[in-house]
């Protein structure tokens, strides 16, 4: 597995983290051996990165990801990096936005007993909370890496703006932002804000949340417990208009060789600015698929085929804290 420098952390990571948000039975019920299975398959094809979040199952994916891992945090702590994100706080109606120094503090405790371990290597805010000062933020974590229970500080879904904010105090080391072939935005906005800051960018959401595996067509059927099948992403019209896209791009996929997954994650990798990106899986075998889209180098020609398939996508969403408070709803 190549690995990259993730900007400014300096920490050297492979170029796909494992996900883990499959474990947190949003995606439907987990099979915790099924699970540890997929984390072990994927250290023997040369992940050394792993992302969580204690929103996640509320503890469940990051224990998940501790057992799995114990041996390797036990004898050979410096050979997997484990990202973690904190800042969301569960209600009855769901996670809630909750970015206060007290909570963060919390939810650091919370997450290295859930991973057993004495630090964190990269802690990041999993969504701004616009309730809070950026300063209070900030000076939260500072403190918290002076303590040495985390090493590097990061953000999630941040535009450029608010990192700006957030690093008057506390310099922002890396983002996590979505980011797909059927959600580019960003490519002329934070990506250049973050290459100018030397901020290492790490994104989730590759596959499309499964759409860009060709898995899910007009006939798939999700399960009820599945956040995919109450959020709107994948009914109506945007999504019809982009599954003749994802068809276009299965076939250029075919035409050189490989899976339409293989073919969304090198194309990712290939954006400017652009070191990690975030793989989940529901099966160990998916991972060595996953795993060769990075030695898959495009070509120029095969940018510009990408781009014009690509042209008459509809913008695609993705999930977020309130969304489950409007499935309730």
């Amino acid at each position: 597995m190549q690995t990259t420098t993730l900007g400014r952390s300096g920490l050297q990571v492979s170029r796909l983290a494992l996900g883990t948000w499959e474990f947190s039975g949003a995606w439907g019920d987990v099979d915790e051996d099924n699970a540890i299975a997929i984390v072990r398959r994927a250290r023997e094809l040369g992940f050394n990165f792993f992302d969580t979040a204690h929103e996640y199952g509320f503890g469940t994916a990051e224990r998940i990801l501790g057992t799995a891992l114990r041996h390797d945090l036990d004898h050979a702590r410096d050979e997997v990096l484990i990202a973690t994100k904190g800042g969301l706080r569960e209600t009855d109606d769901g996670p809630v936005r909750d970015a206060r120094p007290e909570w963060l503090r919390h939810d650091v405790d919370t997450s290295l007993a859930a991973l057993g371990v004495d630090h964190i290597d990269l802690y990041q805010v999993h969504w701004p909370d616009p309730a809070v000062p950026a300063a209070e933020t900030a000076g939260a974590l500072a403190d918290l890496v002076a303590t040495g229970k985390i090493r590097h500080v990061g953000v999630s879904n941040y535009d450029a703006e608010q990192i700006a904010e957030f690093s008057a105090t506390l310099p922002v080391e890396t983002v996590q932002p979505p980011f797909n072939m059927l959600r580019r935005g960003l490519q002329d906005t934070l990506f250049p804000y973050c290459r100018d800051h030397d901020i290492g960018v790490l994104v989730y959401g590759a596959l499309a949340h499964g759409l860009l595996t060709g898995a899910i067509t007009s006939d798939s059927s999700l399960a009820a417990d599945d956040w995919r099948a109450r959020s709107g992403i994948f009914t109506g019209d945007d999504f019809a208009r982009n599954l003749k896209v994802v068809a276009g791009l299965r076939s250029l996929a075919s035409d050189l060789g490989v899976t339409l997954s293989q073919l969304a994650l090198a194309w990712v990798l290939a954006q400017p600015g652009v070191h990690v990106a975030i793989v989940g899986a529901q099966q160990a075998g998916y991972l060595q698929d996953s795993a060769a889209a990075v030695d898959l180098d495009l070509s120029p020609d095969d940018l510009a085929a990408i781009a014009q398939i690509l042209a008459p996508a509809a913008p695609l969403g993705g999930p977020y804290p309130e969304m489950w408070r409007e499935f309730r709803s």
